[in-house]
């Protein structure tokens, strides 16, 4: 493996085109039109076009990724997270096209993706489940009986796909009929497949999930849980590491259940389990991203490892080599999704050009950005552009670095999502670890970003100042002859 395309863009692409530099390797940039001047195109060893604006006619593309890759003579691609990381026909045309594919197999990527197939071997795995249908639901008649079964409240799920998309919680039976037709939907524009089930839903769960690593030897790995309990619209926004609700006998108990569903599925290279917990520790099932995630700085940071650099190596063949070190983490960690998008008005996604850049850094601080100063925020893509991240001996002073590290970034010329985390992290749920994935949704309202006229005042008196301070530090020049224009002739009358 020596030249490795990466089918994505943003703060991701950026991401592994690091690590491949690091590893030796070439790396490959891939661009629509919107993004000819993104960081990734910067970057990269090497940028090919793939098409219009249109992600399915350019990064949702299979036939002209593989077209470009063939053209470019990648020996591999990686996939990223998002656009074609999950879809097994896309992995598969990779190594149809004799290239690698940076991720599990095709046919794992296909029975993990569907939710209730992921369910089926969660439970010959013996892993937790939470009570829910045994497969789709046809309709509603079909979906009441089930549900009398389970009981109330409930979550109608799509079997396929993710990222928040094709849910709905049931509080009663009066809210069964609507909703089912609604989900089913969705989840035939989102996934093309309208399959739906039923689930118990876990009043106020946390979200915690299971990084894991697997090699094709046999060797499979635990490194640690994420929780990811502070989401809006069921998207994450905020992850840490380790979860403020774990012990060491959960921990044991929650490693085991994820290899377990590894083991099972025969998974090879990155992924991880998620699970939903109660108050009081107990995990359930939930579903496995077979790919890279969003989060997985929180993980390097306390293991010390480059999971891009474990990815690539398993994928080419090698076999686990972890230190001891990395299968106990150190300290914890603490991820800010920067967004562009306005959370005073339902999250809405931002665009526009980053006139002003400053990203935070110092003690335990790193940034993952796929935007600078100047560059034109496409709307057509999803609106993250950077990701903060801090670390510390434990979780308070993880706390006080994201903190402090927030109260240095700066991002002007769109709305980003700022305010909105250094709202969040000053919340003493937050500060105790007391959230839940609905937290948001009961605590969150757009009038907490609201300036109070205390802090306007002190606002409009600083921008003068500094204004003032400004004029007074310009001088007019006072022009007259060019000095070495002067010199030049008196070294003429000298000659």
């Amino acid at each position: 493996m020596k030249r490795v395309l990466i089918a994505n863009r943003g703060e991701i692409a950026v991401r592994i085109i690091r690590t491949l530099r690091d590893l030796g390797l070439t790396s490959i940039a891939v661009y629509s039109d919107p993004d000819r001047a993104a960081l990734h195109v910067l970057v990269a060893d090497e940028a090919y076009r793939l098409g219009p604006g249109l992600a399915r006619e350019s990064y949702l593309s299979i036939p002209r990724v593989i077209e470009v890759a063939r053209a470019a003579r990648a020996d591999a691609i990686h996939p990223g997270y998002g656009f074609l990381s999950e879809n097994a026909e896309f992995a598969q045309a990779v190594q149809d096209a004799g290239m690698i594919f940076i991720g599990p197999s095709p046919s794992t990527i296909a029975r993990l993706g569907n939710k209730l197939a992921a369910r089926e071997i969660a439970r010959a795995a013996g892993a937790p489940l939470v009570p829910g249908s045994p497969g789709p639901v046809a309709d509603v008649a079909a979906a009441s009986a089930a549900a009398k079964t389970i009981g109330y409240p409930l979550m109608l799920k799509a079997a396929a796909g993710g990222g928040g998309k094709g849910m709905r919680v049931l509080r009663s039976a009066d809210d069964l009929g609507s909703a089912f037709e609604l989900t089913r939907g969705e989840a035939k524009a989102a996934f093309g497949d309208d399959s739906v089930y039923l689930e118990r839903f876990v009043e106020r769960p946390r979200h915690v999930e299971a990084q894991i690593l697997a090699d094709a030897h046999g060797n499979v790995v635990f490194l640690g849980e994420r929780d990811c309990s502070v989401q809006r619209r069921h998207q994450k926004v905020v992850e840490e590491t380790p979860s403020p609700i774990f012990t060491p006998s959960i921990r044991a108990k929650f490693a085991e259940a994820a290899i377990a569903i590894a083991r099972a599925a025969n998974y090879v290279n990155a992924g991880t389990v998620e699970f939903i917990a109660d108050p009081d520790g107990n995990f359930y099932f939930l579903e496995v991203n077979t790919r890279l995630q969003v989060e997985h700085p929180v993980t390097e940071m306390v293991t010390g490892l480059d999971l891009v650099a474990e990815q690539v190596k398993i994928a080419d063949g090698q076999k686990l080599a972890l230190p001891s070190a990395s299968l106990a983490p150190r300290g914890a960690s603490i991820e800010c999704r920067i967004y562009a998008e306005d959370a005073s008005r339902n999250f809405m996604p931002s665009a526009g050009e980053v006139t002003r850049l400053r990203l935070p850094a110092g003690p335990g601080i790193r940034t993952d950005a796929g935007v600078y100063q100047g560059f034109q925020v496409p709307i057509e893509y999803d609106p993250l552009i950077a990701k903060v991240v801090s670390w510390g001996e434990d979780r308070a002073q993880a706390v006080a670095r994201i903190r402090r590290a927030l109260e240095e970034t700066v991002v002007e010329g769109l709305t980003s999502n700022v305010a909105f985390h250094r709202w969040l992290l000053a919340r003493p749920e937050f500060i105790l670890g007391d959230v839940h994935t609905g937290f948001l949704g009961e605590s969150f309202t757009p009038d907490a970003l609201k300036a109070t006229p205390e802090a306007e005042e002190v606002a409009l008196l600083a921008a003068s100042l500094h204004a003032h301070a400004r004029a007074l530090s310009v001088r007019p020049v006072e022009r007259g002859p060019s000095q070495w224009r002067y010199a030049d002739r008196i070294a003429s009358r000298e000659r």
